[in-house]
């Protein structure tokens, strides 16, 4: 199995939870630029829309999209998802919110010159606002960590790289997911570290 990421982009959050999950797979980089996969070929192969992350099973099927990659996780490692009776539309409710609320946000912002980014970035800040009275037990769904967490942490930790100020407890909630294993480990991998 191959997971393909770019550096510090939100296949991190994969990359993360793959780890969390002890899943085997090799990390291959991808360069976003030129479509270059590490080691050669083109990753439009590989993917078509020419975004990460992408799983490749060893049957040589690919899987696209961090909800969906991150729901297959946590399908196969229960401990890393919500429990309960709705904790399966849970974990997909909050990863599809990240999404389309937090992420998609991220590519506009970064598109626009900076004399006028100001109302994006003040959605994006509305938008961690608005999720952050969720992390007062530690993590998402209160004391366990879960995929979410791990696709969470990649977009809050990235703002914070951009010089967003982000509220409070999402200072705690970085460092401590940023010195779990998983995280550190796959900071590494990305050279991030």
């Amino acid at each position: 199995m191959k997971l393909y990421c770019a550096p510090g982009f939100t296949s991190l959050a994969d990359h993360i939870a793959m780890l969390e999950a002890g899943i085997p797979f090799d990390l291959v980089k991808v360069d976003l630029e030129t479509k270059q996969i590490e080691g050669g070929g083109h990753y439009i192969d590989i993917n078509p829309t020419g975004y990460v992350p992408a799983l490749m099973f060893d049957d040589g099927q690919v899987l696209t999209e961090n909800v969906a990659i991150l729901a297959w996780i946590a399908d196969r490692t229960p401990e890393l998802a919500p429990q309960g009776h709705l904790g399966h539309y849970r974990l997909l409710e909050m990863l599809s919110f990240i999404a389309t609320e937090i992420h998609k946000r991220f590519p506009t912002y970064l598109s626009l010159p900076e004399d006028v980014r100001e109302p994006t970035g003040q959605q994006l800040l509305h938008w961690f606002d608005f999720v952050a009275d969720r992390l007062e037990q530690g993590y998402l769904f209160g004391e366990t960590f879960t995929v979410a967490d791990a696709y969470l942490f990649q977009l809050a930790w990235g703002a914070t790289q951009l010089g967003f100020h982000l509220p409070e407890p999402f200072g705690d909630y970085i460092a401590r997911i940023g010195q779990r294993p998983a995280a550190q480990a796959a900071l590494h991998r990305e050279g991030l570290a």
